[in-house]
């Protein structure tokens, strides 16, 4: 299920700092300018840009975060503390989920074809990676007794990827996607099941990112 291009508009304003129109994305973003996707809510890339000769990446470290008032609104929604979601429980799932992520990314990379670096060099792009504004729909609280939450999805993220030229820091695209997680069917929601259905829309998100370099080289020298 796709959420609507508007609340993915919303984000560049987060990203960039500049003003969105609520309904409709920029068509320019710092030099790149808007094109066409099919798979992503919204693709930028630099006019000119050679993509060919690429065939190895940077990856910069997964940057995660959870909606801002996600946390104060769930546990507002709980009558009892012990369904309250702690700034520990937090910070440990940013953690992780970076952690997850970037070993995600880091192996889609690898199985196509790409050879992953750590340094710069002519032939690697440097790409910078995010999965921000979650929330999860049901998390599976500690409390007493035994409880039983169902959804009909696990929750929402946002996805934006970068890809720089890893030599000269030359920016060459941006893409944005916001998705709903796990809304195949209405089911019992679990820490388990939640990860996993995060887990899932990430891995897509990181082969998306592959197959898209790949195009772009098919398509190279850019012009949208």
């Amino acid at each position: 299920m796709r959420v609507h291009l508007a609340n993915a508009a919303g984000l560049l304003m987060i990203l960039c700092g500049q003003p969105v129109f609520a309904a409709e994305a920029p068509k320019t973003w710092d030099g790149l300018v808007q094109v066409d996707s099919k798979k992503l809510d919204l693709v930028y890339l630099q006019p000119g840009a050679d993509f060919r000769g690429y065939t190895k990446v940077m990856i910069d470290p997964t940057e995660v975060g959870f909606a801002k008032n996600w946390q104060r609104d769930h546990n507002r929604s709980r009558t009892s503390i012990s369904g309250h979601v702690s700034d520990r429980e937090i910070e440990r799932a940013v953690t992780e989920g970076s952690r997850v992520a970037g070993r995600i990314f880091a192996n889609a990379w690898s199985k196509g074809g790409y050879a992953v670096v750590d340094a710069p060099a002519p032939d690697a792009v440097r790409v910078k990676t995010g999965v921000l504004n979650i929330s999860v729909t049901a998390p599976e609280q500690q409390t007493a007794g035994s409880s039983h939450t169902f959804s009909e999805d696990a929750g929402r993220a946002t996805f934006f990827v970068e890809i720089r030229d890893s030599m000269t820091g030359a920016l060459l695209g941006r893409a944005v996607d916001q998705h709903v997680i796990g809304d195949s069917f209405t089911t019992w929601r679990t820490a388990s099941t939640n990860r996993a259905d995060f887990r899932d829309q990430v891995e897509l998100w990181a082969r998306m990112s592959v197959h898209g370099l790949s195009e772009l080289q098919s398509l190279s020298p850019i012009q949208p």
